[in-house]
C-alpha cells in the first residue's frame, strides 16, 4: 500500500477539520446544562444554540429577523431532514408526490414508504446528462399533488438542477418544492428566500462538520407534521434536547467551508478540473459523466471502460486512494448507479463507473498523484479483463 493515503470520497463524509473540532471542543468543556431548562447554564445553552440557528441560517440566505422569517430545524443528519421533509409535507393519503429520478436513498425510499401508504408517487425523468425534464414537470402536477423534491446537486454525478425553474412551475400550481441540498451546502452559494423553495436539508458531516447533525431550513409559511411526539423543542417540530456541542460544529463548519470555496480562487473546482485534465491525458478513453453541464464543483464520475467499478475501488485502495462506485447508504450494493440508470448509460459505462470527491483537504500535488496511481491500475486491471476488447465498439459510440 502506498504510504500516503490521497481520500478522494468526500462525498461519502468530508473529514471533521481542526477548525471544528476545536471549536466543539470549547464548547463541551463549558458544560452547557440543558438549552430548555429556565437557570442561568440553560439560557447560556440556549444563546448560544440559538446563535448557531441563526448563523446558519444566513449563511444559507434566509431571512431571520422579519415576520417571514424562515425556521432552521436541527436534526440526526440528512435522512431525518429528508423524512421529515417528505412525510411532514405530504401530510395524510391520499394525494400525490413527484420525485426526480436522481434522489439520494433517504428520498426515493421514504417515497417508497408514501406509495405504500396510499400516495400517487411519480418520477420527474432526467436527460442524459442527469439533468431534470423540466417540460416534463407540469404535466405530472394535478389538483391532488402534494409536493415536489428534486435534488439539487446530485450526490454521483454532481449535477446541478435548475432549483429557479422548477420553483417557478410549482408556484404556478400552488406546491411546495423541497431540495436535498446536502452535496451543494457548503460548496456553492446559497440564497434560500430567493430561489423560491419550501424546505431544503443539509448534513454537517458533507462539508467537514461532525456526523450526527444535519437541518431542514424551511420558508416561513411552510407547514409541517412532526415525525417525532416528544417534548416542546424547536416548536415541537422535532422534539428532543438539542446537541449545543454538535449545532456549534455545524455552523464553524459551514463557516469555515462558504468562505474558503466561495473565494474567487474556487479551489474545488481547480482541483476537479486538474483531477480530470489528467486523467483525460492518461486515460484518453475515459467517460466524465454530466460533464456538458453545470455541476457542483467537487464531485466527478468517470467510467473507466473495460473494469469492473468494485474492482477498481478494491485496486485503488490497496495504492492509496479512497474512492467509491457511489452514494455510501447503498454501499455494498452490487446494483448499478440509479442515477446512470435515469441518464440512460449503456451497461458499459454502468458497470465501471467511478466516484471521485474532493474536499478542502485536498491539495494540487494530490490530485497529479491520484490521477498516476489511478491510471496505473486501470491499465493493469484492463490487462486482466478481455473485456475491455469487447467494450472497444461502445466506446467508439460514446
Amino acid at each position: 500500500m502506498s504510504d500516503t493515503l490521497i481520500y478522494l470520497d468526500n462525498n461519502a463524509t468530508a473529514p471533521i477539520v481542526p477548525e471544528v473540532s476545536e471549536a466543539m471542543s470549547e464548547c463541551a468543556r463549558c458544560q452547557h446544562a440543558n438549552p430548555a431548562s429556565q437557570h442561568r447554564p440553560g439560557r447560556r445553552a440556549r444563546r448560544i444554540l440559538e446563535d448557531a440557528r441563526e448563523t446558519v441560517a444566513q449563511r444559507l440566505g434566509a431571512k431571520i429577523t422579519t415576520g417571514a422569517a424562515a425556521r432552521l430545524i436541527f436534526t440526526s443528519g440528512a435522512t431525518e431532514a429528508n423524512n421529515l421533509a417528505l412525510y411532514g409535507l405530504a401530510g395524510s393519503p391520499p394525494g400525490r408526490i413527484i420525485l426526480s429520478a436522481i434522489e439520494h436513498p433517504s428520498v426515493w425510499r421514504a417515497g417508497e414508504f408514501l406509495a405504500q401508504q396510499g400516495f400517487d408517487v411519480r418520477t420527474l425523468a432526467v436527460d442524459r446528462q442527469g439533468v431534470v425534464r423540466l417540460d416534463l414537470l407540469a404535466d405530472l402536477i394535478d389538483e391532488q399533488t402534494r409536493l415536489v423534491s428534486v435534488i439539487w446537486a446530485n450526490h454521483e454525478t454532481g449535477a446541478l438542477q435548475p432549483l429557479v425553474e422548477l420553483a417557478a412551475i410549482c408556484k404556478r400550481f400552488g406546491v411546495p418544492l423541497h431540495t436535498d441540498a446536502v452535496q451543494a451546502a457548503g460548496k456553492i452559494s446559497i440564497a434560500f428566500d430567493q430561489l423560491g423553495i419550501a424546505a431544503l436539508t443539509i448534513s454537517a458531516h458533507k462539508f467537514h462538520g461532525p456526523p450526527g447533525i444535519g437541518a431542514l431550513l424551511l420558508r416561513h409559511d411552510t407547514p409541517l407534521q412532526p415525525l417525532l411526539r416528544g417534548g416542546f423543542q424547536q416548536g415541537g417540530l422535532r422534539p428532543g434536547t438539542e446537541s449545543v456541542v454538535l449545532a456549534v460544529g455545524l455552523q464553524v463548519a459551514l463557516d469555515r467551508s462558504l468562505d474558503h470555496n466561495l473565494s474567487d480562487e474556487k479551489p474545488l473546482a481547480s482541483l476537479r478540473d486538474q483531477l480530470e485534465q489528467r486523467l483525460c491525458e492518461l486515460l484518453p478513453d475515459l467517460v466524465i459523466h454530466s460533464r456538458q453541464v453545470a455541476r457542483s464543483p467537487h464531485t466527478s464520475q468517470i467510467s473507466f471502460l473495460g473494469t469492473e467499478r468494485q474492482a477498481v475501488i478494491m485496486a485503488l485502495d490497496q495504492v492509496g486512494v479512497a474512492c467509491a462506485t457511489g452514494t455510501a447508504c447503498e454501499s455494498g450494493s452490487s446494483e448499478p448507479s440509479r442515477t446512470l440508470l435515469a441518464m440512460g448509460c449503456e451497461q458499459t459505462l454502468l458497470e465501471s463507473a467511478v466516484r471521485l470527491s474532493i474536499g478542502t483537504l485536498n491539495t494540487a500535488s494530490e490530485m497529479d498523484r491520484a490521477a498516476g496511481r489511478i491510471a496505473a491500475k486501470i491499465k493493469q486491471l484492463r490487462r486482466l479483463n478481455n473485456r475491455y476488447r469487447e467494450a472497444e465498439p461502445a466506446r467508439r459510440g460514446v
